[in-house]
């Protein structure tokens, strides 16, 4: 078969980026495929071109539904109507159709959750699937344990579906983790590990150093009055976001918006569909946005708090500079960034005591809306013992202390940083160090760097936009009527 060809046919280019001819080629042989690629590399087309190629149910598992209603958009956008996504959003009538109706469809988006209903696993098991994906496959590792257990449970829908093929994509995976992935789905033996460079090498890594909060908010404030937008600055709170967006909007004049988990999924997309469509510059989010956007044209991404891992960090960058062009990654560090992001590690997990207290008596928790509580309602449910548990989450938890610890040595280090993200991702790329590269330590001004990579205003305010419609907000009230006087 001549992929190439069916490459234009189906989606009209000519080649393909590193990894994926490799990956497509196995995951039609009918192979197991571990595919790490960096982002903005194109990671939906290796499940796309074999699943139209191949005529059978693509089933791809992705682990937010906000990735789901993008993907789908963008399959429809290309003129394939056999694309539907199964999750909490879904009409009841809406589900029943499309259970009754699975044979008919090319590509079905599920989350890890929703694949574990009997009726879905029931309805997915009457059909030949053709290839099972597991999108975002870092999430078998990072949050299988703490976080979501449903992700633990894939090996087994995968042994009752039976697929033709397996592919577990990433652009965040050490070597480490992904041994972990391949391990939790029993794929150790079987899987081809097709893995690229991780590298950006449009993007320049830069940390900036202050002093504390005060003087990173007039930092910041500079550095978006005279940086090319679009982007996206990150925050470990929600309280963060909202208040350094409202900052923007009120000091600078920017229609900057802010997005976290806590905004009902009508604010969420609003807010992502005029960032997409460059009516907003700027987004001012948690982790909770980004995965799943390939907007092409994002010129920045800052990390106002530092994260707490490199795969965290590669991830958020990376969605930046996906056209190409010079973009830049900017991290603020102070002396009380490590202390906030430890804390933040140990507030999310169940503590020893929460762990007795529930096994002792679980109906007492039984209508309790807690995250560790509903972390521990389903270690329970899946028949795991009291010290399973409580040694899971240990390791788990030291394990993320070890990983904050060797992120913060990166952020100080004087050193290439590109060269240490290579290093940390287990590749064996040789950096030439130059001027577009990242900074070695705290030595040169950030708007001298801006300028240096042509990413430099004289008054960003100043720049062209698109900006004609106010968003609806109506849980933010004064953030709406400040966006309606700016767009007015």
């Amino acid at each position: 078969m001549d992929l190439e060809q069916e490459l234009t046919h189906y989606f009209g280019f000519k080649t393909f980026h590193p990894g994926q001819k490799a990956i497509i080629d196995h995951v039609l042989k009918g192979d197991a495929v571990l595919g790490v690629l960096p982002t903005g590399s194109g990671k939906s087309l290796c499940y796309q071109l074999p699943g139209l190629i191949m005529h059978r149910l693509t089933v791809i598992v992705s682990p937010l539904i906000s990735l789901m209603q993008d993907q789908v958009i963008q399959l429809r956008q290309q003129g394939r109507s056999k694309v539907v996504a199964l999750n909490s959003t879904v009409r009841k009538a809406e589900q029943t159709y499309i259970l009754q109706h699975i044979k008919d469809f090319d590509f079905l988006f599920v989350s890890p959750e929703t694949l574990g209903r009997s009726d879905v696993l029931l309805a997915l098991k009457q059909i030949n699937i053709g290839l099972f994906v597991i999108d975002e496959a870092h999430c078998i590792s990072q949050w299988g344990v703490d976080f979501r257990p449903s992700y633990l449970q894939l090996r087994h829908y995968r042994q009752i579906l039976k697929p033709h093929s397996t592919l577990m994509l990433t652009a965040t995976a050490t070597p480490k983790v992904q041994v972990d992935i391949l391990d939790k789905l029993g794929l150790i033996k079987k899987a081809m590990r097709i893995i690229t460079n991780v590298d950006r090498p449009n993007i320049f890594l830069d940390t900036v150093k202050v002093t504390d909060d005060t003087q990173r908010q007039q930092m910041l404030q500079t550095i978006i009055k005279h940086i090319t937008w679009p982007g996206i600055i990150y925050f470990s709170s929600r309280q963060a976001a909202e208040e350094v967006a409202l900052q923007l909007q009120q000091t600078l004049h920017i229609p900057a918006a802010f997005y976290h988990g806590a905004l009902s999924n009508r604010d969420r997309q609003l807010i992502q569909q005029r960032f997409m469509a460059d009516q907003i510059p700027i987004i001012c989010a948690t982790n909770a946005f980004g995965m799943g956007i390939n907007k092409k044209n994002i010129r920045f991404v800052i990390h106002y708090h530092a994260p707490s891992s490199f795969e965290s960090y590669l991830q958020e960058f990376g969605r930046a500079g996906r056209d190409g062009k010079q973009s830049i990654a900017i991290t603020f560090i102070t002396p009380a960034d490590a202390g906030l992001q430890a804390n933040l590690l140990a507030s999310g997990l169940p503590s020893t005591s929460m762990i007795q207290m529930f096994y002792n008596e679980p109906r007492l928790f039984a209508h309790t809306d807690d995250q560790a509580l509903e972390l521990l309602r389903d270690f329970y449910s899946s028949g795991l013992e009291m010290t399973q548990v409580q040694q899971m989450l240990a390791a788990k938890y030291q394990e993320k202390q070890a990983a904050l610890t060797e992120f913060q040595r990166y952020l100080s280090a004087a050193t290439c940083k590109r060269q240490l993200l290579s290093d940390y991702f287990g590749q064996k790329a040789v950096h030439s160090h130059d001027d577009t590269c990242c900074c070695l330590g705290q030595d040169e001004a950030v708007l001298t760097t801006l300028k240096k990579l042509n990413l430099y205003q004289r008054d960003s305010t100043q720049q062209p936009r698109s900006l004609q419609k106010a968003i609806e907000t109506p849980k933010v009230v004064h953030w709406q009527q400040t966006l309606k006087q700016l767009f007015e």
